[in-house]
């Protein structure tokens, strides 16, 4: 975890966006020896959202299996992928 005091964030800026894009991870701001806010790269950002609504879906499906929703094995899955493609 990396945490940095807000005066770093105001006074070295360049310091904190190098350090963000090296480490591709949030950086903890304090305010006061508080936790105050978060900043992390736009790279960093996207990768964890994306990560985020991948695992919202693999939740999602997974509840939709234990809830008696009809399951495919692989070749199944190509058999029905075939069939629709093969009708466009």
């Amino acid at each position: 975890m990396i945490i940095k005091a807000s005066t770093a964030l105001r006074n070295d800026y360049g310091m904190i966006s190098d350090l963000a894009h090296e480490e591709a991870e949030p950086i903890y701001i304090t305010k006061n020896g508080e936790g105050d806010l978060v900043v992390m790269s736009i790279e960093a950002f996207e990768q964890r959202e994306e990560t985020l609504k991948l695992r919202a879906k693999l939740e999602a499906a997974e509840a939709a299996r234990i809830s008696g929703a009809p399951t495919y094995t692989l070749e199944e899955s190509r058999k029905r992928l075939e069939a629709i493609y093969q009708r466009g």
